[in-house]
């Protein structure tokens, strides 16, 4: 075995076996019913094992677990485009990718303000809660990380307060289901407001579920276009970080691409176009679901608790805000779409 391989091993064979036990546990219907995914399990075991029994490992381990952070995730977002089609885009229509994209922007944008304005948040802290309270939760914060250069406190921080508004919205919404969609219009605008608000791809079926199974198409359709539109976000993102960097005085502002970005949507676009095997397509997304918990564990593995503590309440302070937000706010970007749409 060639040494470079040799020292990555052990720390690849550890996100690996997490990842896998979080995949099989993730794929039971009693943890799915609950919104409970892969992606928030495998971050769950990393940082209870990154804080018990991982330092004892850290000296071997860390080589592999930094190589799956880094290029494992890049992988799994790229394979997430066969998650969405073409088609998808279509169906859901001018107005509604108008809507996510509204939400997106204004999501964002309200978490930069007010996570750096009131609550004194860096700003890498508010952009990534930011990012994966307005695109698809956990996936969106590890997505947009590597472009702003964020430590991995950061980003755990970020990841556990999105999870933990997340599952909120999951379990409030069905609770409300008849008076929203008396208020939106209808049941299949209900689904068009709870795939372009809710967090998470596993909460949005959940959600949808609970109140209707019907639900359910219309729902993940509008929130696979808002995860499509993960791809351009970063790539604006990136030109800002840049751009940013230049007018504070760095000797200059270099533009970071996100090659992943691209490469997810050029996976988009061949997914729609050309014919894939119906269990070649199966096959691809469980390894893509594989490939992100692996970089997920690892997440976790790296948090050491006192970190996330250190951060204090301001983060969950601003996920609150950015929840309010989306249920209210996304609620009436749906309620005027509807609007114009008969108008």
């Amino acid at each position: 075995m060639p040494a470079a391989a040799r020292r990555l091993a052990p720390g690849l064979l550890l996100v690996l076996a997490i990842a896998a036990v979080a995949v099989s546990a993730g794929a039971q219907p009693a943890l799915a019913r609950h919104g409970l995914s892969a992606l928030t399990l495998a971050v769950l075991a990393g940082i209870v094992l990154g804080n018990s029994v991982y330092p004892r490992l850290a000296p071997a381990a860390d080589p592999g677990v930094a190589w799956a952070k880094h290029w494992l995730l890049r992988a799994g977002i790229v394979l997430y485009g066969l998650r969405l089609s073409l088609h998808d885009i279509a169906q859901l229509g001018v107005a509604g990718v108008a809507v996510d994209a509204a939400v997106i922007v204004s999501t964002f944008g309200l978490a930069c303000w007010a996570g750096q304005r009131w609550l004194g948040l860096p700003y890498e802290q508010a952009a990534l809660i930011g990012a994966g309270s307005a695109i698809c939760g956990a996936a969106a914060v590890l997505a947009t990380a590597p472009v702003l250069r964020a430590r991995g406190e950061s980003a755990t921080v970020a990841v556990a307060s999105v999870v933990v508004f997340g599952t909120l919205s999951m379990l409030l919404l069905p609770l409300f289901a008849t008076p929203l969609a008396s208020w939106l219009g209808g049941m299949p605008q209900l689904g068009l407001y709870i795939g372009s608000t809710v967090h998470e791809v596993a909460q949005v079926v959940a959600a949808a579920d609970a109140i209707d199974p019907a639900l359910a198409d219309a729902a993940v359709v509008a929130k696979m276009v808002r995860v499509m539109l993960l791809a351009p976000f970063l790539l604006a993102l990136s030109l800002w970080v840049a751009r940013s960097a230049k007018a504070a005085g760095a000797a200059r502002g270099p533009i970071t691409i996100p090659w992943f970005a691209l490469g997810f949507l050029a996976v988009v676009v061949l997914g729609s176009l050309l014919p894939v095997p119906e269990p070649l397509r199966a096959a691809l997304l469980w390894l893509d679901t594989v490939l992100l918990a692996t970089a997920m564990a690892a997440l976790g593995l790296g948090t050491h608790w006192r970190l996330v503590q250190r951060a204090g309440l301001r983060p969950l302070l601003l996920a609150a805000l950015l929840f309010g937000w989306l249920v209210v706010g996304g609620g009436l970007l749906n309620k005027l779409a509807g609007a114009l749409g008969e108008g």
